[in-house]
């Protein structure tokens, strides 16, 4: 089985974010993999080592885009499992969108499966940072794929694959035949760390780097000139104001009452 588990590099969610550039997209300055990616990945390589791993002819490959600072998303990715790992980066991809985004992971996965095609596509519920979710169903779209999202487990027998989708009140099974594209929830699994044998196994792994020239992708269809979407303007949170004080002298339970009516939340 090949599986293609896309990994993004987002900003460390211990400090604080922000927008920068004439196009205000996302400071990447302090960056990590995203943890709902590692979900995706640890799926990816229960399927694999169920199958027999690598010797088994099962193959998970990691694939980020982003700039030269998100290949270290692959990096911890083949740290933690992966086979193998690819890095799309390229001047024209800064400020893409979803829709920008999509198209471009639509057309490497197509470049990853060109010598053998790919059977499976995993990814985490959403970005860390974007958390719009909605490149999994623009990239199911793209490649013709059948989708299931948001699963919060995930079984394969032969070409056929079984997940459940949790909702508020009721769990759905849902069922689609490979290849297929599945987004996983938080609730899947519990991803690995690396270990030391992980780490220095990894460094032996090969990733490879891809341009928009390598997948056959014109750069006026990615970027702030391919997007949909685009930040017209931007202000930094305002800073926390002072909470209200309410000192018990017999009346607090009327304090409280009148500062929540105040504030219309009764």
């Amino acid at each position: 089985m090949k599986i293609v588990v896309l990994v993004k590099h987002v900003p460390d969610a211990q400090f604080d974010r922000h927008l920068t550039g004439p196009g205000n997209t996302t400071d990447r300055d302090e960056s990590i993999l995203s943890e709902l990616d590692e979900y995706a990945l640890e799926a990816a390589l229960q399927l694999s080592e169920a199958r027999g791993g690598a010797k088994g002819g099962n193959e998970v490959i990691a694939l980020s885009m982003g700039p030269a600072g998100a290949v270290n998303a692959v990096k911890k990715s083949l740290q933690i499992g992966a086979s193998s790992g690819a890095h799309l980066s390229d001047d024209a991809l800064a400020g893409s969108d979803a829709a920008a985004t999509s198209l471009a992971l639509a057309a490497a996965i197509r470049y990853l499966g060109a010598d053998s095609p790919v059977d499976l596509v995993l990814t985490g519920m959403a970005s860390t940072d974007g958390e719009t979710s909605l490149v999994p169903a623009q990239l199911a779209e793209r490649l013709g794929l059948p989708q299931v999202t948001f699963a919060s487990s995930l079984d394969v027998d032969g070409d056929r694959i079984t997940a459940r989708r949790d909702g508020d009140a009721h769990a759905d099974t849902v069922e689609a035949t490979l290849p297929a594209l599945v987004s996983v929830t938080d609730q899947i699994n519990e991803p690995r760390y690396p270990n030391f044998k992980g780490i220095i196994a990894a460094k032996k792994k090969k990733i490879t780097a891809l341009t928009l020239a390598d997948i056959g992708v014109d750069a006026a269809q990615v970027g702030a000139a391919g997007s949909l979407t685009a930040v017209e303007t931007a202000e930094a949170r305002p800073p926390r104001t002072a909470g209200t004080i309410i000192t018990d002298e017999g009346d607090a339970g009327i304090k409280l009452v009148d500062f929540l009516a105040a504030q219309k939340l009764l």
